[in-house]
């Protein structure tokens, strides 16, 4: 049975940002997460082992995300959100031990 033809974005700007937020921004996020959890985890090596499995999991679910917004730039501002506070968290916590 097709979609009903409401529910579906008619706009290829929207479809075009919900697209990359989730390819892009869902990996960028994805990525600083896990070199965040180097840092405050006892013990990076088993983080950076299992990172090529459990990168690729929460990718997936940061996929599906943008899908949820109405509006998909709405969706890159909060990705990019997200990724600025990331990345202030993992440049911190990397001046406080630069030999990780």
């Amino acid at each position: 049975m097709p979609a009903n033809s409401k529910y579906l974005n008619q706009s290829p700007w929207q479809q075009f940002a919900k697209i990359s937020a989730g390819l892009i921004g869902g990996y960028i996020i994805s990525a600083l997460l896990h070199l965040c959890l180097v840092l405050w985890l006892p013990n990076p090596k088993e983080v950076l082992i299992t990172s090529i499995y459990t990168i690729f999991i929460v990718w997936g679910a940061l996929l599906i995300v943008p899908y949820l917004f109405k509006n998909g730039w709405k969706a890159w501002i909060l990705y990019i959100i997200i990724s600025i506070i990331l990345y202030i968290i993992y440049y911190l916590g990397n001046q406080q031990n630069p030999f990780v």
